[in-house]
């Protein structure tokens, strides 16, 4: 989750990762077998996530996520198992945190970090939640990503009307897969 810690603009943003988990979200919805079973792994790197976070705080998540996101979406690596060392290596982090991977009670932290995004923006929602200020809301999905002034243009666009009392929201069907470059 963003979370700006000073005025808004975007000159003044500070960015900081929450984990939302996906398996959680959808664990109660009717999704197919296939990916059922893909959330039973998928939660493996972000227990991973939230042992990084213990130890080294919310800085070594935002490292840590964005390595392993680029080795699985830029990269197109697709076994969890060889990404989170991978990853780690690129974060500069400890080999052991690995071994999160397979603890149960790292459960309880990513639980608890899911409730606490999805507390401000619903549970009919998905990734990302942005917060700014006082305000949360799901979203912007936007493919590719904007640079530069673009995205500085964007998000204050977002944030003003995610700031509007009593609006929910905007929507239309996607045309493209994610790009990630």
């Amino acid at each position: 989750m963003g979370r700006s810690r000073v005025p808004l603009g975007r000159d003044h943003v500070e960015v900081r990762i929450r984990v939302m988990s996906l398996a959680i979200l959808n664990e109660e919805t009717g999704t197919s077998p296939e990916y059922a079973a893909w959330l039973k792994t998928a939660k493996h790197p972000v227990r991973v996530l939230m042992a990084a976070e213990e130890r080294h705080g919310p800085y070594a998540v935002s490292q840590l996520y964005t390595a392993m996101g680029t080795r699985h979406h830029v990269d197109a690596e697709a076994d969890f198992e060889e990404i989170i060392p991978k990853a780690q290596a690129d974060a500069g982090l400890e080999a052991d945190l690995a071994e999160a991977a397979l603890l149960a009670e790292f459960d309880e932290l990513r639980l608890a970090s899911h409730q606490t995004g999805t507390s401000l923006v619903g549970n009919d929602v998905g990734t990302p939640a942005v917060r700014a200020g006082d305000v949360a809301f799901f979203g912007p999905v936007v493919t590719p990503a904007p640079r530069g002034e673009a995205a500085g243009l964007l998000f204050d666009a977002v944030v003003a009307v995610a700031s509007t009392p009593g609006f929910y929201e905007i929507k239309r069907t996607r045309t493209e897969r994610p790009n990630f470059q």
